[in-house]
């Protein structure tokens, strides 16, 4: 009988490979932020008016700080320069955008699947943005932390 145990495979894959999936993952929610942000640019008088239904006090300027946290913190954790700043600052945003215009159990029907998934989404994002916020930008990026 043998005293030599059998190991286990490990799956431990190169640090080349985290640091291009890190890089993807934050441009991939860096996407979404920049693509949202400069709809708000090319269609503002429908979303300060759509900011004014949600009940948001100075409906134009609330817009306008929205595509200015959309778009510069979005582009921040594309580069990964300020990243766990940017992250912190579109987790707010979002929490904020999440409770403003989302909130489903105010609706019925179909109205109330759309809010919802797009609630629980919005929390998914968040938790995304807190991973970012808590390991950092990775290898790839402008801080390099």
């Amino acid at each position: 009988m043998s005293s030599i145990a059998p190991t286990a495979p490990t799956a431990t894959a190169s640090p080349s490979y985290h640091s291009v999936v890190t890089l993807i993952g934050r441009l991939l929610i860096a996407a979404l932020f920049i693509i949202f942000g400069i709809r708000k640019v090319l269609a503002f008088g429908f979303y300060a008016g759509y900011f004014a239904k949600l009940g948001f006090p100075a409906p134009e300027v609330m817009v306008v700080l929205g595509l200015l946290v959309e778009i510069v913190g979005g582009s921040l954790l594309a580069i990964g320069w300020k990243t766990r700043w940017a992250a912190w600052a579109l987790i707010a945003f979002t929490v904020i955008a999440t409770f403003m215009a989302h909130r489903y159990w105010e609706f019925d029907g179909a109205q109330y699947a759309a809010q919802m998934i797009n609630f629980w989404k919005n929390v998914t994002i968040v938790g995304a943005l807190m991973m970012v916020a808590s390991f950092g930008p990775g290898p790839i990026s402008v801080d390099k932390s």
